[in-house]
């Protein structure tokens, strides 16, 4: 016999896309594949499956759905894991996606404390785990995960390339920018020297990376710097894209 109210159901549905939004939000912030939208609709949906069975009357039923639901979603986990060279992405995105749908079955069984004990520690996962793991990983960046790859590509006085090579690791050395390689383009015909730094991040990186550009303004002997998205096996740029320029210690937009 059906048990379940509308207002119980409301309820559960309720907090479990509240609780599976509030892991997306913090997703969201991070600028991850799976956001806000996507982690609310894996919990709604978790719930609402397990409330289904519920509301059927089956008493052994939710536990059967909570299965199929933990399956389910491995299959849309596998979906948002993907290999980057001998990197792999996506893993933290499956196994939040896997977190929210557990979160949406708690939402649905009624048990709130629950439900909110496990949305607490999947947001502490995240937002201590983080900085701990790169603490831990301080010598091997290429460890990280769901950095995003950027080039930035410089042109400057042939005589200043190698201070300017020297100040781009020291102003990628603080481990917001993670620099993994410069290219040289070569010189061309006016005496200027091209080349391209491959750089990681995460999270704010237009901020950054325009913070990176006004830095290496600031020393004279740079002409052009500008900044793009990139994958790590994508080619320099076979000129330099002029995005300001400093002509006599003054640079123009």
């Amino acid at each position: 016999m059906n048990t379940l109210t509308i207002a119980e159901f409301v309820l559960r549905l309720a907090a479990g896309v509240g609780c599976g939004a509030l892991i997306g939000l913090e997703r969201q912030w991070r600028a991850r594949m799976a956001g806000l939208r996507t982690n609310a609709l894996v919990a709604a949906g978790a719930t609402l499956f397990v409330l289904y069975s519920d509301a059927v009357g089956d008493s052994g039923s939710p536990t059967r759905v909570a299965s199929y639901v933990v399956s389910g979603i491995g299959f849309l986990g596998a979906g948002v894991i993907l290999r980057d060279g001998f990197n792999v992405r996506g893993l933290n995105t499956a196994a939040t996606l896997w977190c929210s749908a557990a979160v949406g079955v708690l939402a649905a069984s009624g048990h709130f404390v629950f439900t909110g004990i496990a949305t607490i520690v999947v947001l502490a996962v995240h937002l201590l785990g983080r900085p701990l793991g790169r603490l831990i990983d301080h010598d091997t960046p290429g460890a990280v995960e769901d950095l995003h790859p950027y080039l930035l590509n410089l042109t400057c006085l042939a005589e200043a390339e190698q201070h300017i090579r020297a100040l781009l690791v020291q102003c990628t050395s603080g481990g917001e920018v993670i620099l993994r390689g410069i290219d040289s383009i070569g010189t061309d015909p006016t005496g200027d020297t091209r080349f391209t730094a491959h750089l990681l991040l995460d999270g704010d990186a237009p901020a950054r990376l325009e913070h990176l550009v006004a830095r290496m303004f600031l020393e004279p002997g740079i002409h052009t710097v500008e900044w793009r998205t990139a994958d790590d096996h994508a080619a320099p740029l076979p000129g330099p894209v002029v995005t300001a320029r400093q002509e006599e210690g003054v640079a123009a937009p």
